[in-house]
């Protein structure tokens, strides 16, 4: 049986997966779960509940406040803020735990719910499928003055922007920054706190309606950004995807710059500012060969994890690094959050640009991204890529080849019957002759 949480909470096509039955099903299972022990204290449990502004997220949120006060959990409702704003209001409130809706860079008709635990961090595996296994028991209902009460709170988002404010090394006076809002859950937020650090905020995909959520705008369009930021002139452009938690940026000459890039820059900041704990980079097995290589000759060291945020977090909590993130933007501030947050991202690049005055591409050479190339092959048994002698031969001998200078990467899908194959070497032909290669022996050999 297929786990009913994804990689990153539920996550489906809302009014058919995620309906109104499931979110208040879904709710309450998390309020005795997540609130138990607070009701063990004899305290009542208290949620944070947040939404990015897509149409569904309106009734979907409606059902979870609905069942969190059904079960006896009080509801702060802050409303439109991105995702890592819930999960800093669930820890500087001190609520028992928060939820969000929202389907991140999913199209708008598409929504979900994930859960933060106290403190504000993501739920383990094995706490999720807790709340999945409590969805439809039985359970007593409280009568009276022990039902949940729902607090329409916005003052979430001016406690948000304070945090960031106060996490900025140093002032953004003088920048012209493009903001890429995805008409998305940072579409106000962001403009807002670019420009009480001092930067010139020129705004595009920022004007949400409940129905053009990443539609042609944010981290997965980014051809918009890079016309306004040619035309406005400006220092750099910020792209956010629906919910906020990722970040991708364009510099001045309107090239972009990836999540790799980014951690690079970073990383080698917080290193001169001594603030690179344990002087180590966590990344994940698909970031760029080109970022360990920068990395090496920086004297940063890399872990890498499985690929998803969640893992990268675990592994920063784990050792106590201080930075973390993915290639797709999902970059973890661990000093200043608990999961990725787009917009403390776009801030710390450009206070790096302001604070060293060199051009943001100048700065992303600190690292020489190789060509990659990824081909999804369908239709095929994935969990026999691992096992299949053929396949493992295949890989060894494309490696081989490429002698030291490029990686070749097999990874299973954990939501479909596909297997990604990854090549990164010193050319593009090289990199597509040889995933091409290898997509046909996978093909081949696991076809279902």
């Amino acid at each position: 049986m297929s786990r009913l949480f994804g990689t990153d909470g539920v996550r489906g096509l809302a009014n058919a997966d995620i309906t109104v039955e499931l979110a208040l099903e879904l709710s309450i299972a998390a309020a005795h779960v997540l609130g138990g022990p607070d009701r063990a204290s004899g305290r009542r449990p208290r949620a944070v509940v947040g939404r990015d502004p897509r149409a569904s997220g309106e009734f979907l949120s409606a059902a979870v406040c609905a069942g969190l006060a059904s079960a006896g959990v009080d509801v702060h409702n802050v409303g439109v803020l991105p995702t890592p704003a819930v999960a800093y209001l669930t820890a500087d409130m001190g609520a028992t735990f928060g939820v969000m809706l929202s389907a991140s860079h999913n199209p708008m008709p598409d929504n979900g719910i994930k859960f933060f635990a106290e403190g504000g961090h993501k739920l383990p595996d094995a706490v999720e499928d807790e709340i999945a296994a409590r969805m439809g028991q039985h359970w007593e209902r409280p009568q009276g003055a022990e039902v949940g009460r729902i607090h329409e709170n916005r003052a979430g988002q001016a406690r948000y922007v304070a945090h960031l404010l106060q996490a900025l090394p140093h002032r953004l006076d003088g920048l012209t920054v493009v903001i890429d809002g995805a008409h998305g859950a940072a579409s106000a937020v962001s403009p807002e706190v670019f420009r009480l650090a001092g930067a010139e905020v020129v705004e595009i995909g920022t004007d949400p309606d409940g129905l053009n959520i990443n539609d042609g705008y944010g981290s997965t369009h980014l051809d918009r950004l890079i016309a306004a930021v040619l035309e406005r002139g400006a220092d750099l452009g910020i792209a956010h995807d629906g919910d906020a938690d990722r970040c991708l940026a364009v510099g001045a000459d309107g090239v972009e710059v990836d999540g790799d890039q980014i951690m690079a820059i970073l990383a080698v900041s917080l290193k001169e500012r001594g603030l690179l704990r344990e002087n180590t980079l966590v990344a994940t097995v698909m970031s760029n060969l080109g970022l360990l290589q920068a990395m090496e000759r920086e004297g940063i060291r890399v872990e890498q994890t499985g690929v998803g945020d969640r893992y990268v977090l675990e592994e920063m909590r784990r050792h106590g690094y201080s930075l973390g993130g993915e290639q797709s933007g999902h970059v973890i501030l661990l000093d200043h959050g608990t999961t990725g947050d787009g917009v403390l991202t776009g801030l710390m690049l450009a206070a790096r640009v302001a604070q060293t005055g060199r051009p943001i591409a100048e700065l992303a050479r600190v690292m020489h991204r190789l060509p990659q190339v990824l081909v999804n092959v369908k239709g095929v048994d994935k969990g026999r890529v691992e096992s299949d002698e053929g396949v493992q031969e295949a890989v060894r001998r494309a490696q081989d080849e490429l002698q030291g200078s490029g990686r070749v990467l097999l990874r299973k899908s954990g939501t479909e019957p596909v297997v990604r194959v990854m090549v990164e070497a010193t050319s593009e032909d090289q990199a597509r002759a040889t995933a091409d290669r290898l997509a046909g022996v996978v093909l081949e050999r696991l076809a279902l």
